[in-house]
């Protein structure tokens, strides 16, 4: 949980000389040198440069999941990371670099590993692979892998998974805090209390005494009700209010249960989390901002006829200006074609009440819990019911054309319901239950029945 939706890399990090709870000095140095000095302890200079670059970015990757997560300062601790192997990755402070490791890490070290469609960066753990093994990556195998010419991506993948892809170019900020800097308490609103509500809202699905609530960014009566009843679970005192050691304690919860410091972990992604930029978005802007914009136009678009939907490329081209143009004239905002405060506030209240009445819904999409694989589930619905096209307008139209539906090519609520409908009636499951194997091989073509 972190208001800043995107990681960033720190310019500087605290390092702590020991495991967390030894009585040693903490030291804070530049991110990068950080890098270089475990680098520098962890691997060989001689080494590859593909198994060089692969470790790098697993450094990299783990420092950052633990700066991103606060998983040390949420606990308390007054630093981001140790220097224990046993816990971390091993630092010794003041030693050399080697020139080979020092000039891959100027080149690397504000790009790190994250899973497709997450945001968090990759808690890439790793060991030497001979004295010691672990679930994710063997140094001394990414050199192995690297003499008989493997590439560093291929490395990666190798060990974390072919579902992981590189951000690079990350932007470097000085150290951030993801709270809020005031008590967020009953009146208070905006995407910090958007972002306690799904944080709650999630956790709640592990403690089932804490209230599900809407969230709406507005902290009300409900919100204020599931505030007490999470710090009764946890022992806090139970004012209702969101101070400091609360949101503290909501955001290593929430990291708990996502296992978000976890080599395998449930993910955050684009909708778990609130939505804003510290400054404007317009045409010619590139990145992961822009990616956000888009993502909630084209949730908002399949829903609202006046906003067209856009692809989430990362670019600010002219069709994610007209898609903002639009997005404005509908709300009555002012038409500058710019993403500003008043437009993300807007958005995301719209996009928050569509994902809270319609695809958190399981009366309408009984097998999905987020709005990233809605399309995906409904097109499959669409395809078993034996309509298929170039992409899921063209079928949503020929769905709504044959049901007497109004033709807009939309995911509407009302077209989603006739076609989980129809799905159900032809005799498939809408169920998400897993069962043992089913008595038969399942190959290409294969179904699932009621």
């Amino acid at each position: 949980m972190a208001t800043t939706v995107f990681p960033y890399v720190p310019a500087y990090i605290t390092v702590h000389l020991g495991a967390p709870s030894d009585n040693a000095e903490n030291v804070t140095v530049r991110f990068s040198d950080y890098v270089k000095n475990v680098a520098s302890s962890e691997v060989y200079p001689t080494w590859n440069e593909n198994a060089l670059r692969a470790n790098i970015l697993a450094i990299t990757s783990y420092a950052l999941n633990r700066v991103y997560t606060e998983f040390y300062r949420v606990r308390g601790y007054p630093f981001d990371i140790t220097s224990s192997t046993a816990y971390d990755q091993q630092f010794s402070n003041g030693r050399a670099f080697f020139s080979t490791i020092s000039v891959l890490v100027d080149e690397l070290f504000d790009d790190y590993i994250r899973r497709v469609g997450f945001i968090e960066p990759l808690a890439a753990k790793f060991c030497n692979g001979t004295s010691v093994t672990c679930a994710g990556m063997s140094q001394w195998g990414s050199q192995q892998m690297a003499s008989r010419g493997a590439g560093w991506l291929q490395i990666l993948r190798s060990y974390y998974g072919s579902s992981i892809e590189i951000v690079t170019n990350a932007p470097l900020l000085p150290p951030q805090s993801s709270y809020p800097g005031a008590a967020l308490r009953p009146g208070s609103r905006g995407r910090a209390v958007a972002l306690i509500q799904r944080a709650i809202n999630r956790i709640s699905q592990n403690y089932p005494a804490i209230p599900k609530l809407r969230a709406d960014g507005i902290f009300g009566p409900a919100t204020q009700n599931a505030v007490v009843a999470f710090q009764r679970v946890f022992g806090l005192d139970p004012d209702g209010i969101v101070g400091r050691v609360t949101w503290n304690t909501i955001e290593r919860i929430y990291g708990g249960v996502l296992g978000l410091s976890e080599l395998r972990s449930e993910g955050l992604r684009y909708e778990d989390l609130a939505w804003d930029g510290p400054e404007p978005l317009r045409q010619g802007d590139r990145g992961e901002r822009v990616s956000q914009l888009q993502f909630l136009l084209a949730i908002v678009g399949q829903f609202v006829t006046a906003v067209p939907t856009v692809a989430v490329d990362g670019i600010f081209g002219p069709a994610t200006r007209e898609a903002v143009l639009s997005f404005q004239r509908y709300e009555n905002l002012p038409q500058t074609g710019e993403a500003d405060d008043r437009t993300w506030d807007a958005l995301f209240d719209l996009y928050s009440g569509i994902d809270n009445r319609v695809l958190q819904n399981r009366a309408v999409f009984p097998a999905l819990s987020g709005s990233a694989t809605t399309a995906a589930n409904v097109r499959q619905r669409l395809e078993a019911l034996g309509y298929s096209g170039a992409n899921l307008r063209q079928e949503l139209l020929a769905f709504q054309r044959a049901n007497g539906l109004q033709q807009t090519g939309r995911l509407s609520a009302q077209t989603a319901e006739a076609v989980t409908r129809q799905y159900r009636a032809a005799g498939y499951d809408t169920s998400t239950r897993m069962t043992q194997y089913p008595g038969y091989p399942l190959s290409a073509g294969s179904r699932d029945s009621a």
